[in-house]
């Protein structure tokens, strides 16, 4: 196989969770830019009609799924209907996301749920789901959760965010639990870990920490509209058909000091 073939996905169906904006329409993007038809959900019906234009004027072929994906009983609802539109899922991306900022001594018991519940416990569930009807039965598929470097240490000074880096830290050992138990089946399960993206979710932190959390990255950047897209098709495509339970921090090179 020629090593551009590695990287194409001509036919491929991905299902992205938060892929109406930022870092999901993002790598929605890419994997459509390679030939993957591309479902994308997220709870906004406006944005994600605005993600389905912006994409389908690339020439992708997209899916948009109205779903909560914090209210878990509705999770078989959102894969049947990808399903019924194209037959079974080969990537999936769990990305959706939630953060919320608070002193832990002071944490509410509404955040605490709402991220781990978000985070950590939905991935699972869509996992699940998504694993038993489509890529179990199939013996293949990738499974591709966007971790982050929260996820690899502590807060700085200011941040409080121990919801989000508990949840984080749990996607990572959630991601090499399952690969561990579904490399049987032929299904690789990876995470990627961004550092800092400008975003909806970091924009009140960016807000007063930008310039101090360049200077702490050794390669002086936040990350860019281009930066996720390498790494999400790398996972999703046969280049990587060897690699499973990993981890790749995507941050500028801020996680290493």
């Amino acid at each position: 196989m020629h090593v551009k073939d590695l990287f194409q996905l001509e036919g491929k169906v991905a299902l992205i969770t938060g892929g109406s904006r930022g870092l999901g329409l993002q790598m929605a993007a890419a994997l459509g830019e390679m030939g993957c038809r591309v479902a994308i959900t997220a709870r906004k019906a406006d944005e994600l009609g605005e993600a389905k234009a912006h994409l389908e004027g690339q020439g992708i072929e997209v899916k948009t799924v109205v779903n909560d994906l914090a209210r878990f009983e509705r999770i078989p609802d959102l894969v049947s209907e990808v399903m019924e539109t194209y037959g079974h899922i080969d990537i999936l991306v769990n990305n959706a996301g939630a953060t919320w900022g608070a002193p832990a001594e002071d944490y509410p018991d509404e955040a605490w749920h709402k991220v781990m519940n978000l985070n950590i416990n939905a991935p699972f569930f869509l996992a699940r789901e998504v694993g038993k009807r489509s890529m179990i039965p199939r013996r293949a598929g990738k499974i591709i959760n966007i971790a982050s470097i929260a996820g690899l240490k502590g807060a700085p000074a200011g941040m409080n965010t121990i919801a989000y880096n508990t949840s984080k830290a749990a996607a990572i050992n959630f991601t090499r639990a399952l690969a561990s138990e579904w490399g049987r089946h032929n299904i690789n399960v990876n995470a990627i870990c961004p550092g800092f993206f400008p975003s909806k979710m970091s924009a009140g932190l960016l807000a007063t920490m930008e310039q101090s959390i360049i200077a702490q990255s050794p390669l002086r950047r936040l990350g860019g509209e281009e930066d996720l897209k390498g790494a999400v098709v790398f996972l999703a495509s046969e280049a990587s058909r060897h690699i499973t339970g990993q981890h790749l921090a995507v941050d500028g090179g801020s996680s290493i000091v």
